[in-house]
């Protein structure tokens, strides 16, 4: 499917038989949020043509939670108003270690796309994943994590991903917007302003989550902890939008 004709809010949802009914991956994705001028603006990268899921698409930095994201000690935890609102909605084997480890591998992988290290001091050990981290002695900072949303891929698709979106303001974590860099991951770095956000081509979902961030933004410039998370999936059928 490609990504102009994914499902609509509201619509009907019919899967393609070529698929297998996959069980959806835990993946998690930062969208990092300039506020210095008049309009904020996200940072966003295109996909690689070859890759699978989603080609030559723009989308936040973040992937999938790998196992040993897990076993690394956060150098300064979520905020506990995000950690509730993750355990929800989940199944039994949603525990804390996992919510948190969500947050983890968003950072790991902001890390690795696009260059920044969101970390306080710290210490995450001797994994190759981790190096970058561990040069500059900090391990990863989940306290300025807002949960904004969370989707979940409709079923009969060749990846599926149980993914939550998280906000960081650049100004919180002393970072330089220049300091972004491409990656083999995510190249073309763009910064989208708000005021881009209905005529920059993206996917669906994407523009949803992004038009989720701004409205919360309107209502609250400074996204306070633990406000209601949208939650987009199929049930029954329909494309839906329910909230946590």
């Amino acid at each position: 499917m490609s990504i102009e004709m994914r499902p609509r809010i509201g619509e009907p949802y019919a899967g393609s038989s070529e698929h297998p009914l996959l069980r959806p991956k835990d993946a998690a994705s930062i969208m990092l949020v300039d506020r210095s001028g008049d309009i904020p603006r996200v940072l966003m990268g295109k996909r690689g043509k070859a890759h699978v899921f989603m080609p030559s698409a723009y989308v936040f930095p973040g992937g999938r939670r790998d196992a040993g994201d897990s076993r690394i000690r956060p150098a300064q935890a979520l905020h506990p108003a995000v950690l509730q609102k993750l355990l929800q909605r989940c199944g039994r084997g949603m525990t804390p270690t996992r919510a948190q480890a969500l947050a983890v591998a968003a950072i790991r992988e902001t890390h690795e796309e696009v260059g920044l290290t969101i970390g306080a001091p710290g210490a995450v050990g001797k994994s190759a994943a981790w190096a970058g981290f561990a040069k500059q002695d900090v391990g990863p900072d989940l306290s300025r994590l807002r949960y904004i949303a969370r989707a979940i891929t409709p079923p009969r698709q060749s990846r599926r991903f149980d993914t939550r979106f998280f906000a960081c303001f650049f100004d919180e974590i002393s970072a330089n917007p220049k300091d972004v860099a491409e990656s083999t991951e995510l190249h073309d770095l763009k910064w989208v302003g708000f005021d881009e956000i209905e005529t920059f081509k993206l996917p669906v979902i994407t523009r949803t989550v992004l038009l989720d961030l701004a409205e919360e933004m309107r209502r609250d410039p400074g996204l306070a902890y633990g406000q209601p998370v949208p939650f987009y999936l199929v049930k029954g059928g329909i494309f839906t939008r329910d909230v946590i």
